[in-house]
């Protein structure tokens, strides 16, 4: 059984799999050794790979390496993609992830690769495998929160799954349509600017907010959840493979 534990800014997933088969998720607050005791002995894990935006604790890092087969992503971490990108130890991990995700899922087509999360990153991989870079745009929840802190009188709106009308009718409505329908007509311009260069192209999603593009784009696309997961189990197969010298 391999465990892939994926730390983001706002929560914490992790995904037991089998192969290329997720048997089981959970998502934690935080990751201490007493839930990853309960969760991997009881899923009889052996192989555990970690993604994470943050330093995590010596005793959490401690009992991964004695206890498992562990791997930590990190740039110099060998992957079943090529990196085209000028920065790559500024790429984050997450994108990372859900590209080789996207690859596993999509093989040997382009995609476009739009993880919606605190921000929204539209990243682009080619047929070939290659990870040829994108953008990174503020989120929804941020786009939100920034309209109120950085002005005097501008309230703080909330996110809500069904859109005002195009030109808002009040200042709520009009902030919302700023922070939602702002973003969406953004990916959806990208969208229809990288389907001029890439031809065919699979547009994927995952990401907290994925459900709001999904429901409001009216391009054809594919949405999965657990597409950094499935990219973090990917890459620790792909280097477990090289270790045992296939």
């Amino acid at each position: 059984m391999n465990l892939a534990i994926d730390i983001g800014n706002t929560r914490t997933k992790i995904a037991v799999f089998q192969g290329d088969s997720l048997l089981h998720q959970e998502i934690w607050g935080e990751l201490t050794v007493e839930a990853l005791k309960l969760l991997a002995y009881n899923q009889k894990v052996k192989k555990i790979i970690l993604s994470s935006v943050s330093k995590q604790s010596e005793e959490v890092m401690d009992f991964l390496r004695s206890h498992f087969s562990f791997l930590e992503l990190a740039t110099d971490t060998p992957l079943p993609i090529r990196i085209r990108y000028k920065t790559p130890q500024t790429l984050g991990k997450d994108r990372i992830a859900a590209a080789v995700g996207a690859f596993h899922l999509f093989p040997r087509k382009n995609c476009l690769v739009i993880d919606a999360g605190t921000c929204i990153t539209l990243d682009v991989l080619s047929a070939d495998g290659e990870f040829l870079g994108g953008n990174i745009s503020p989120g929804i929840e941020m786009r939100l929160k920034a309209m109120h802190h950085f002005t005097a009188r501008l309230p703080l709106v909330a996110s809500a799954s069904e859109l005002p009308a195009d030109l808002g009718d009040s200042t709520e409505n009009a902030i919302r349509n700023g922070g939602e329908l702002g973003a969406l007509l953004e990916v959806e311009g990208f969208i229809r600017h990288c389907k001029k260069k890439f031809r065919p192209l699979r547009v994927v999603f995952t990401g907290g907010d994925a459900d709001f593009f999904v429901k409001h784009t009216k391009t054809k696309i594919f949405a999965h959840q657990n597409l950094v997961l499935i990219g973090l189990n990917q890459i620790l197969q792909h280097n477990a493979k090289l270790s045992e010298g296939f």
